[in-house]
């Protein structure tokens, strides 16, 4: 990445949210553990929310149409999917060799995170490694962004 860029990435202020959950829509996602079978990202910057969704086969990139202040996380949380953030997104990190593992949703979410993401397989243990609670604390994110005021 070239200076320039890496300044108006650092300029907009952006933060990054993870959700986990999804359902076993491949029938190799059914050795996953149930509710986290899946990850994605969102971006939030000055002027709104960008969803990043690695789906099988491709990356959906999404600007959300809805006002700069739209709670996303705790709309997230209120559909029933675990929320971690904010996290600041990852400077970019010069490698000696390419990444060898396969393009999924963690090593996705684990490149937005940067080089000092901790290492994880799996979307649970990615939701675990960054410190995500137990597989119960899911109702406990839920209760704090309804609550919330």
């Amino acid at each position: 990445m070239r200076p320039a860029h890496r300044r108006a990435a650092d300029a907009a202020g952006q933060l990054l949210w993870l959700g986990f959950g999804g359902e076993a829509d491949q029938p190799w996602l059914r050795l996953l553990r149930p509710g986290f079978r899946h990850c994605l990202a969102a971006l939030r910057d000055e002027a709104g929310w960008t969803v990043l969704e690695p789906l099988s086969g491709r990356l959906l990139v999404v600007r959300l149409p809805v006002p700069a202040g739209f709670d996303l996380p705790g709309f997230w949380a209120r559909a029933g999917i675990a929320v971690l953030g904010p996290f600041v997104p990852g400077a970019p990190a010069a490698r000696w060799l390419p990444p060898l593992s396969p393009f999924t949703c963690v090593a996705f979410c684990r490149a937005l995170l940067g080089p000092d993401a901790p290492f994880a397989v799996t979307p649970h243990g990615l939701f675990r490694a960054l410190g995500g609670g137990a597989d119960d604390n899911r109702g406990e994110f839920r209760k704090m962004f309804l609550t919330r005021r």
